[in-house]
């Protein structure tokens, strides 16, 4: 078995040449990688669907817009709460995935995160590779792996993350940001 290098929290980044239309133009931050496999959730996909629909206990402490966000094609029927907890340590009913960023255990009642959450996010779904599922796709070249960074979680601009994160990175992944949505009509 081979090793492999942890990407738990760090950003995926769909590329143009991916051709899953599940990723299309993706941001997708990565709470789990080893070698059995990967899990993510895409952060730039609302849904009409507002937190207080589902959760009506935690609609207060969602950022804006409030909504819902599509995590994945993988259990959309079930959520996943991300949010940015900023300091050394986390409230009960919170675990650290990276850095500020971690999962809220959405069964905990929210008084006990309440006054330490910076920002919330919703999921329904996932993302989910299985052990060298994503190793295979980075060598085709259909993610850039970059750092994260908490204001990711909480973008309050989802529609525009994918280019977001790419203008802030050096180089020529900076002009990937520039790609028209249908290059065919250039």
């Amino acid at each position: 078995m081979t090793e492999v290098s942890s990407l738990t929290g760090r950003l995926l980044v769909a590329t143009p040449a991916l051709a899953d239309p599940n990723f299309d133009r993706t941001v997708v931050l990565l709470l789990d990688h080893d070698d059995e496999g990967s899990l993510g959730v895409v952060l730039n996909r609302p849904t009409p669907v507002t937190v207080g629909d589902i959760l009506a206990p935690w609609a207060a402490l969602a950022g804006e817009p409030g909504v819902v966000f599509q995590g994945g094609p993988v259990s959309l029927d079930a959520a996943l709460g991300i949010a940015v907890i900023p300091g050394d340590e986390g409230p009960l009913g919170w675990r650290r995935v990276h850095g500020a960023i971690g999962l809220v255990d959405l069964e905990a009642p929210p008084e006990l995160l309440g006054p330490a959450i910076g920002a919330l996010r919703i999921f329904a779904g996932y993302a989910g590779w299985g052990p060298g599922q994503l190793e295979t796709e980075l060598r085709d070249g259909a993610w850039y792996v970059v750092e994260s960074e908490p204001g990711d979680v909480s973008a309050p601009r989802p529609d525009t993350l994918w280019r977001q994160v790419l203008r802030r990175q050096r180089g020529e992944l900076a002009m990937v940001a520039t790609y028209p949505d249908d290059p065919s009509l250039n």
